[in-house]
């Protein structure tokens, strides 16, 4: 992971102690964090209800309520539970997990652990992406003699990885991509067993609450939201940073702090969230309820203000190319909606019938909602559409003379350096060889008549018709998966 820097406004509560670059050791944690007491699970929910504690890793969900949804199940059942902590933050513009698994691992740990007394579990298990906060926190583990019970599990580094459906998958030893039936964690998560599933920010958040109480912890924030928030500020501040700030604070004073203005826009919420004007980017506070106000979303806690001499356009085309090739693939919105919304954004961006790539961009957008077996399409949808709103006078011009005249600065991480590979299910496959059709020289069929897929990335030239094999493949069978090379992440 590449070095980010780590700033505050107020006093630190989850950065304490991260103002140098090193990691806090477990003795060092002691010295810093108070050794929380340990709760029953009744304890635990009363806490939580208190505190308002709600996850931290897009959907804000109270974080009592799925205690409490967990402690029923395990009841009913007559099972025992799991706690996991998503430590994968698959957004490539996010970064404030990452800090926390490899610098302050131990308050993680200090709320999961007593979540995980109070809940009587048999396990802790960290999922993560990322090699240094994998290290970080299997580091931990061992410092604080932990045993067999933790665990922390790597999974590949991709967008939907951290969907809580993928992540059980993942954990459970199966493909980590969404299941194609929703269900609750709660109910059947890791091994089949009722799992309590929060992000590293929402247990580090626990540890803090559970050391300071309600009433200390209430004393920064606003009174429904009290605490503080972790924002990962990147896009075109000249100081990215991740910022510890109280909920409520003024939006231009984190951007000020970054060496940033709202210019044109500012993404607020990631790539499932939603663009903001500058003008209303300023007067917006940092708490779900006013970015909800504004038409925006806390999301997963990113805030990406985008420069004015940048192509808004090109930088949302280049998204929406890296969120079609990180679909899971597995039903229309995917497989269809997605690559067709990243097509119609590169033809506006591009010039090439301006006008009728905007008209599909808008019809397709709203065909996707709704329609996915998880957010992906959703989440893609809102932030599209927003841009459209937002960069209504861009767009326009788009349109009327063919581009704006600015260049694509790559202000948004895209991983544009990402190769497209083709998979295939073979429990799908039934050997049509319409691929091989589309996809003369690059695919064959071999002495049993099924398609031999190149190992290798698909040409640039050949990906226009990868993705119409895809996109026509009769048994759903084929699908593009995105990869940066090693070296390229590097």
């Amino acid at each position: 992971m590449t070095a980010i820097a780590v700033r505050q406004i107020g006093p630190a509560r989850l950065t304490r102690g991260l103002e140098g670059a090193g990691r806090v050791d477990w003795k060092a944690h002691r010295e810093l964090h108070p050794d929380p007491h340990a709760l029953k699970a009744d304890q635990l929910i009363a806490l939580a209800e208190e505190g308002r504690l709600c996850g931290r890793g897009g959907a804000g969900f109270p974080f009592a309520r799925k205690v409490r949804a967990v402690v029923d199940s395990a009841v009913r059942r007559k099972k025992r539970t799991i706690v996991v902590v998503n430590g994968t933050e698959g957004e490539p513009g996010s970064a404030k997990d990452k800090v926390l698994l490899s610098r302050t691992p131990h308050l993680i740990l200090d709320g999961a652990a007593l979540a995980a007394t109070a809940l009587g579990a048999l396990e802790i298990v960290i999922g993560v992406t990322d090699e240094d906060a994998a290290q970080s926190m299997e580091l931990a583990i061992h410092e604080r003699e932990l045993g067999s019970r933790a665990r922390v599990v790597r999974l590949p580094e991709r967008f939907i990885t951290g969907e809580s459906g993928a992540l059980i998958r993942g954990i459970n030893g199966r493909r980590p991509i969404p299941p194609g039936r929703k269900g609750h964690a709660s109910t059947r998560g890791v091994d089949g067993l009722p799992t309590l599933l929060s992000n590293a920010e929402t247990y580090a958040q626990l540890a803090v609450l559970a050391a300071l109480g309600p009433r200390r912890y209430r004393k920064v924030g606003t009174p429904e939201e009290p605490g503080t928030v972790l924002l990962t500020v990147t896009g075109s501040a000249r100081f990215p940073a991740v910022v510890e700030t109280p909920a409520g604070a003024p939006l231009a004073h984190l951007l000020d702090l970054c060496g940033s203005r709202a210019g044109e826009g500012v993404l607020v919420g990631g790539y499932h969230g939603a663009w903001l004007s500058g003008e209303v980017a300023t007067r917006t506070q940092v708490s779900r309820e006013s970015l909800k106000a504004a038409g925006g979303t806390l999301g997963a806690g990113i805030v990406m203000p985008l420069g004015r001499g940048t192509c808004p356009l090109g930088e949302v085309a280049r998204v929406a190319r890296y969120m079609a090739a990180e679909s899971a693939g597995q039903c229309g919105p995917c497989r269809l909606g997605l690559p067709d919304l990243a097509g119609s954004l590169a033809a506006l961006a591009g010039g090439k019938d301006p006008a009728a790539a905007l008209d599909n961009l808008r019809r397709v957008s709203r065909m996707v909602v709704g329609r996915g077996a998880c957010a992906h399409p959703d989440g893609v949808s809102r932030f599209v559409l927003s841009a459209l709103e937002v960069f209504a006078d861009d767009a326009a011009l788009h349109v009327a003379s063919g581009g704006c005249g600015r260049p694509v600065l790559g202000v948004l991480p895209a991983e544009t350096d990402a190769q497209l590979r083709m998979e295939v299910d073979w429990s799908r496959c039934d050997g049509h060889g319409l691929c091989a059709d589309i996809m003369r020289g690059t695919v064959r069929m071999d002495e049993y008549n099924y398609p031999v897929i190149p190992a290798e990335p698909i040409p640039t030239t050949m990906e226009t018709a990868a993705r119409k094999a895809v996109a026509m493949c009769p048994g759903l069978a084929l699908r593009l998966v995105s990869r940066v090379p090693k070296e390229a992440r590097s």
